[in-house]
């Protein structure tokens, strides 16, 4: 942490409940939890009810300890950003050290109870996992490269790897394809956002790309990545974990996509001006809903073929 993170060394007295559950990022926990489950769900073989939902609860804890460590750490830059200055650390509710020791101490025990609940290989990817998001991503990459977002987007598609090897006790192509579509997906994702939060990342001297390079780079590389992850996403449909729901559902979403990163891609700074990004907003709204409409479509066609009601 920078100087400029000393004002979040204040005493706390005002945090709730709330606050704390805040440090461990629910919403992208959420993505976490999910993803995981799928990974669990679509992967071959079964495990008992409570091992899944005990590596579930766990993996979701790992999740809580990454999002934690990343406030604590990245509590200078939330103070300087429109989007994140009300988190509870930057605005003193919850003081920063206590935030590092929830984070140390969940990531500890994720860990720990991944490996007693499942094995060793779930235990150790979420271990790598919440070490690449921590380490690699907030403390390195975030505030050196602009291709941070893009190699750090990994941290974030490794649940559905682990879910998978809860169950299987291994790594295969299914699960890597998984990590693949979020990948792929991380950085239009994100770089949409960037486009319209204007000079957020700029006043907070993170180098993301559209601040190092500028919007029409950013557009340029949001198309270019949208071109490989469509692609990758239908072609996941024919692979081991798809089926006709998936495929019928990648079909659609990527054109979506696709067509979304286009129009994009043709816009200038100009004309995103006068409508407020109109376009990149609806953008990144599509993006939201992108990985949880594909996990979901595979989890439809895992639980056919469990029915014994798959279509081919």
């Amino acid at each position: 942490m920078t100087d400029a993170s000393v004002n979040t060394e204040v005493q706390s007295g005002d945090a709730g409940f709330g606050d704390y559950v805040s440090l461990l990022k629910p919403r992208v926990m959420s993505l976490v939890v999910f993803t995981a489950f799928v990974g669990m769900m679509v992967a071959p073989g079964a495990v008992h009810p409570m091992v899944g939902f005990a590596s579930i609860l766990f993996i979701a804890l790992g999740g809580g300890a990454s999002g934690a460590l990343n406030m604590w750490w990245d509590a200078d830059i939330d103070q300087r950003m429109r989007r994140t200055r009300t988190r509870a650390i930057p605005s003193g509710r919850v003081r920063a050290d206590e935030a590092r020791a929830i984070g140390l101490a969940l990531a500890g025990i994720s860990v720990v109870m991944l490996a007693l609940a499942s094995n060793f290989v779930a235990a150790g990817l979420l271990a790598f996992t919440i070490f690449f998001y921590v380490v690699i991503y907030t403390m390195w990459l975030k505030r050196w490269t602009p291709q941070n977002i893009v190699i750090g987007g990994a941290a974030g598609a490794f649940p559905p790897m682990i879910g998978w090897a809860v169950v299987t006790g291994n790594v295969s192509l299914e699960s890597v394809l998984m990590f693949a579509l979020i990948f792929m997906w991380t950085p239009p994702h994100f770089w949409a956002l960037a486009l319209f939060m204007k000079s957020d990342y700029a006043d907070a001297g993170v180098p993301m790309l559209n601040v190092t390079h500028g919007r029409r780079t950013t557009r340029r590389h949001i198309l270019g990545y949208t071109l490989i992850l469509a692609p990758l996403a239908i072609a996941t449909g024919f692979s081991g974990i798809g089926g006709p729901v998936y495929l019928a559902t990648a079909i659609v979403l990527n054109l979506m996509f696709l067509r979304g990163a286009i129009a994009i891609w043709r816009r200038d700074d100009a004309a995103a001006d006068a409508d407020n990004y109109a376009v990149e907003r609806s953008f990144f709204r599509l993006s939201l809903y992108y990985l949880f409409l594909h996990f979901g479509a595979l989890l439809i066609d895992a639980s056919l073929v469990r029915l014994g009601l798959e279509i081919w």
